[in-house]
């Protein structure tokens, strides 16, 4: 049984193998309508979600299967007190996947290690989400015809962004130059840049302005500000304006350059690119329905295609993490655990958040 929690948990030509057969289910629909007749996806939905979910949904019901589970965590047992782990044990009773999504980090990882089916990591707090990185992988394969060499700006709240980190990650999986444009206090966490740099030697540029790398740019990869996870003493309304891209912002790029965004957007991007040629993010949020047919075959058997994590050597301590929304910080059967990401053994990583020791 394989679970899809961190994306760099994965080799490079199995993500390949998954745009593949998501090329042939793009092309040949009518040949995958019934392959998981007779399967059960849940999708526990403790954060709102608009994409996510209902292209999980959308993906299991175009494959034959059926959808159960909460959109509301307030309509579950976890408003009565119940952990992560006893809701794995019950859920993987009634389903053959599970979708989580969770305000902890690390809650996805804690639904894998619980479960007797395999969990799918539809985003958790600040940590990862890696289904999204899927589909913009695939996104910028299709469109630029390769990631490898490619000049990525990601652009926004690169801090409190789950998907620019899982993104990141995946941009150095496959040989993409990262280039993180960011205003101060949203930079990217020390822990992604560290682990960029164990796993893939990437050597990551930090700018505060697009107007100096906008014409060196391939891709520009656009994020909302958190609000909904900024720090107390950060001020949305005083950031909430630090970046927007409008036409202007990207008058001197090249003109096959491609503007991305995970949405949903609120004010980082100009309404006016709509019509814009290179904006493709309702293209890249349409790929996320396919992506997601694809890795729910691989995941129930149903397609030639197998994903196997990378096995890492993981420890106990007692050594508590330092993310304060960590998990392990919240659900006190667990323990704090770290993998090990270099040969050496000096270099470990929470196994639930990804924070470093």
């Amino acid at each position: 049984m394989s679970d899809f929690i961190f994306i760099d948990r994965f080799k490079r030509e199995e993500i390949e193998g998954l745009f593949e057969l998501t090329d042939d289910i793009k092309s040949r629909p009518d040949l995958f309508a019934s392959k998981c007749r007779g399967k059960i996806l849940a999708t526990l939905f403790y954060e709102p979600s608009t994409r996510t979910r209902l292209s999980f949904e959308s993906a299991m019901l175009r494959l034959g299967g059926s959808v159960l589970g909460f959109a509301d965590a307030k309509v579950s047992s976890a408003a009565k007190g119940e952990t992560i782990a006893d809701t794995a044990r019950m859920v993987s009773n009634y389903a053959d996947l599970i979708v989580i999504r969770h305000p902890l980090a690390g809650a996805a990882q804690v639904m894998a290690d619980y479960s007797e089916v395999p969990v799918i990591n539809g985003g958790d707090d600040s940590n990862q989400h890696p289904t999204q990185t899927l589909l913009d992988l695939y996104t910028i394969s299709r469109c630029k015809g390769r990631i490898e060499g490619l000049n990525v700006g990601i652009c926004g709240d690169l801090r409190y962004g789950r998907a620019p980190h899982s993104l990141a990650l995946g941009l150095a999986m496959f040989g993409g130059k990262i280039i993180n444009i960011a205003p101060q206090g949203l930079e990217m966490p020390r822990h992604v840049i560290e682990r960029l740099r164990i796993l893939y030697g990437a050597d990551v540029e930090t700018v505060r302005d697009l107007k100096g790398v906008i014409s060196d740019l391939d891709v520009l990869y656009v994020n909302r500000l958190q609000k909904e996870r900024l720090p107390e003493d950060m001020d949305y309304e005083e950031i909430k304006d630090s970046y927007a891209i409008t036409p202007n912002s990207i008058r001197s790029s090249k003109p096959d350059m491609i503007i991305m965004h995970p949405l949903p957007r609120v004010n980082e991007l100009s309404y006016e690119l709509d019509g814009d040629s290179r904006a493709i993010y309702f293209e890249q949020s349409r790929n996320g329905l396919f992506i997601r047919m694809a890795l729910i075959l691989a995941l129930t058997g149903k397609a030639h295609l197998e994903l196997n994590p990378v096995e890492r050597e993981r420890i106990e301590l007692e050594v508590k993490c330092g993310n304060p929304r960590c998990v392990t910080d919240h659900e006190p059967y667990l323990h704090p655990t770290y993998e090990i990401l270099s040969s050496e053994g000096e270099e470990k990583f929470c196994v639930y958040c990804g924070y470093r020791l």
